[in-house]
C-alpha cells in the first residue's frame, strides 16, 4: 500500500531508517530506554496531523472493511457502554457480516482490525523496523472509534504499546500500576485490582504518539466531533524469567540428580519432607555452578529470528532472471540473522529458515552479510550466483 492511504505527500516509508525515532523523536533511544521503557508513560505531541498517514487512513480502512475477505479472527467490535454479542456479526464458517459491523459502529461500537500487519505490507515493514530495535515480536491492532464513544473499560495491557493517533482525537486517562510488568498471560480482571487515582489526562491528536508500559491502568474515549483512528503497536517480549527457566532446563537435562523421581509416597498428608528438602537444597547449589546464560540466550535469539516472517518482496520476480554482474547488493537492515556453529557446520539462522554453509562458501557468505554493498564478483566463487540467489530467495539481501 502506498501514499493513497492518507492525505499529504509524506515519504512512502519515512520510518524505514529508524522506526522508534520516527515515533518518539526528539526523545533519543537512550533517554527512552533509561527513563520510560517499562517504567512510565511517554506522550509525544506534534503539530503534524498527517505524520502517520503513510500507514493508514479512515478512507483506506473503509475500503478494506467493504471489500476484504474478513474473518472472525481479523475483525471485532467493542463498546464500553454495552455488551455486544459476536454471534450477531460472525456467521457460520467464520465469515463476518459487514452490514452488522457498519451498523454497530454507527451505534457507537469501536471497530478493531486485529493483526493487520499480517496482510498489509506497509504495517508489516513498520513492524519489522520496530523489531530491529526491540528484538521482539511487534504487532499492530487498529481501532476506529466513533464520536463520543469508548471501546473498552478501564484496564491494563500485559504488553507494552505505542499508540499512533492517525486521525481524529482521543482523550486518555492514566491511573495506577497494580501489577508491575505483568507476564503475557497475566491479563487484567475487572474488580480484582485497585486501579488507583487518576494520575494523568491528555488528548492525543492526529500525528501524536504515546508509549504506555504494560501494567499501567488506562482508558480512552473519543475527543472532538469526529471519529478517532489509532494504531496500537504492541511489543511481545521475552523475559529474564524465560532465560533463567531455559538455563535451569539445560542443567536438568545434563545433571542426573535433577532427573530422579520424587520420593514414593510424597503425596501422603503425613509425608516427612526432611530428606526431600535436603535434596532440593543440594540441587539449588548445583544451579549457579552449572547454569550458563549464553546457551539459553542463544536459544531466545534463535527462536526470535526463526519466528519472523521472511521478507521476500521481489525475490520471485527476479529469481529466474539472469544476474547482472554490475548490480550491487546489500544486507537488508531490518532482517535479523545469526551465524551459528552446528558441529563442524556453519549455519545461517534467518527468518526464511536455516541455511547450512559449506566451508568453501564461508568467506562468500561472510562478505555478503558484512553490511557493505557488493557485486557478484566480490563473493570470490566460481558459482557465486548460487550463494547470491539463495540469499535473495530467503530475503536476507536486496539490490543496493
Amino acid at each position: 500500500m502506498s501514499q493513497s492511504k492518507g492525505a499529504g505527500q509524506a515519504p512512502a516509508r519515512p520510518w524505514a531508517a529508524d522506526a522508534l525515532s520516527w515515533l518518539i523523536g526528539p526523545i533519543t533511544h537512550q533517554e527512552f530506554f533509561d527513563r520510560y521503557y517499562e517504567r512510565e508513560a511517554l506522550i509525544v505531541r506534534r503539530d503534524e496531523p498527517t505524520r502517520f498517514a503513510p500507514l493508514l487512513s479512515i478512507a483506506h480502512l473503509d475500503g478494506l472493511i467493504a471489500s476484504a475477505d474478513l474473518r472472525a479472527n481479523t475483525i471485532d467490535l467493542a463498546d464500553a457502554s454495552r455488551e455486544l454479542d459476536r454471534a450477531a456479526w460472525v456467521m457460520d464458517g467464520g465469515a463476518v457480516d459487514r452490514a452488522v459491523i457498519a451498523h454497530q459502529h454507527a451505534l457507537g461500537a469501536t471497530i478493531i482490525l486485529q493483526q493487520l500487519h499480517q496482510s498489509d505490507p506497509d504495517l508489516a515493514a513498520f513492524c519489522r523496523a520496530m523489531e530491529q530495535t526491540f528484538s521482539c515480536h511487534v504487532q499492530t491492532n487498529i481501532y476506529l472509534t466513533p464520536p463520543s464513544a469508548q471501546g473498552f473499560h478501564t484496564h491494563y495491557d500485559n504488553h507494552d504499546v505505542f499508540v499512533l493517533q492517525v486521525e481524529g482525537e482521543k482523550l486518555w486517562r492514566l491511573y495506577g500500576t497494580p501489577v508491575t510488568t505483568p507476564y503475557r498471560g497475566e491479563g487484567f480482571e475487572r474488580g480484582k485490582y485497585d486501579l488507583g487515582e487518576k494520575t494523568s489526562e491528555f488528548v492525543l491528536k492526529a500525528g501524536d504518539c504515546a508509549y504506555v508500559p504494560r501494567g499501567l491502568v488506562h482508558d480512552a474515549s473519543t475527543s472532538g466531533d469526529g471519529p478517532s483512528l489509532h494504531i496500537t503497536c504492541g511489543l511481545i517480549v521475552k523475559t529474564w524469567a524465560e532465560v533463567v527457566l531455559e538455563a535451569v532446563s539445560e542443567v536438568a537435562l545434563s545433571e542426573p540428580e535433577f532427573r530422579r523421581s520424587l520420593p514414593p509416597g510424597h503425596a501422603h498428608r503425613d509425608y516427612d519432607r526432611t530428606q526431600a528438602q535436603a535434596l532440593f537444597d543440594r540441587l539449588m547449589k548445583i544451579l549457579p555452578e552449572r547454569a550458563r546464560m549464553d546457551s539459553a540466550f542463544d536459544l531466545m535469539v534463535d527462536g526470535f529470528i526463526r519466528s519472523r516472517d521472511s521478507d521476500i518482496a521481489g525475490a520471485v520476480i527476479s529469481g529466474a532472471l539472469p544476474l547482472d554482474p554490475a548490480q550491487a547488493y546489500v544486507l537488508k537492515a531490518t532482517i535479523p540473522w545469526r551465524l551459528a556453529e552446528d558441529g563442524d557446520t556453519l549455519v545461517l539462522i534467518a527468518p526464511g529458515g536455516d541455511l547450512d554453509i559449506k566451508q568453501a562458501e564461508e568467506a562468500a557468505y561472510r562478505r555478503a552479510l558484512s553490511g557493505d554493498p557488493f557485486v557478484l564478483a566480490d563473493l570470490g566463487l566460481d558459482d557465486a550466483d548460487k550463494v547470491l540467489r539463495r540469499l535473495i530467495a530467503f530475503g536476507v539481501i536486496e539490490p543496493a
